[in-house]
């Protein structure tokens, strides 16, 4: 099957979905990998080591949640169906106890909470149309993860769309997300002790 590879998304969400749609997915082989959203294929470059570093850090944390909890925390790539349209793969996420009907073969619906690294390749889908979509299909809340700025943007949904949340010191107790609080501080630690301090401009 020939199909079109996007590396970036649109400027804005589009009107409508795409051509595609899961069936169209499955058939297409494991390499390159992409993603399905509103119906078209994007593609997902290779990550680089701060970026796995940082996926492995969240992703034990919510392990270690879910496994006192009953609920599963997964890493990319895993496939989560939140549509006909729309195929993602999130860097991490996490699914509550309440939530264990999705956890199938994939995750079929909304996890309670998904995380996303940012990178130069990939910010501006993560910011928009993954931001747009996850809302839609019911996600809980979202994490958008900078290395390079060394922030974490929160966002909870209110059950129309995200809405930012602030953190108040160095942690976040997640208001929607049973049992999840994160050591702001020293997960930025761990990264400067591996990576150093980020750059800065001149």
């Amino acid at each position: 099957m020939s199909v079109t590879l996007l590396e970036q998304p649109p400027p804005t969400v589009p009107r409508g979905p795409g051509p595609y749609r899961r069936a169209d997915y499955a058939a297409l082989p494991d390499e390159p990998r992409c993603e399905l959203i509103y119906g078209r294929f994007y593609l997902s470059p290779s990550p680089v080591r701060i970026h796995q570093f940082l996926v492995t850090q969240l992703w034990q944390l919510l392990h270690v949640v879910a496994g006192e909890r009953g609920g599963e925390a997964l890493v990319a790539p895993m496939d989560v169906h939140l549509a006909d349209h729309t195929v993602a793969q999130p860097d991490v996420l996490y699914v509550s106890p309440e939530r264990q009907e999705i956890l199938q073969t994939w995750i079929e619906g909304a996890p309670d909470l998904v995380v996303e690294v940012l990178s130069p390749s990939t910010a501006r889908m993560d910011r928009l149309l993954k931001l747009n979509r996850y809302a839609e299909a019911g996600v809980v809340e979202y994490w958008l993860v900078d290395p390079a700025a060394r922030t974490i943007e929160f966002y909870v949904n209110d059950g129309e769309h995200f809405v930012v949340h602030t953190q108040h010191g160095g942690a976040w107790k997640s208001p929607a997300v049973s049992g999840v609080e994160l050591d702001i501080e020293g997960l930025w630690t761990a990264v400067e002790r591996k990576f150093g301090a980020p750059a800065t401009a001149d």
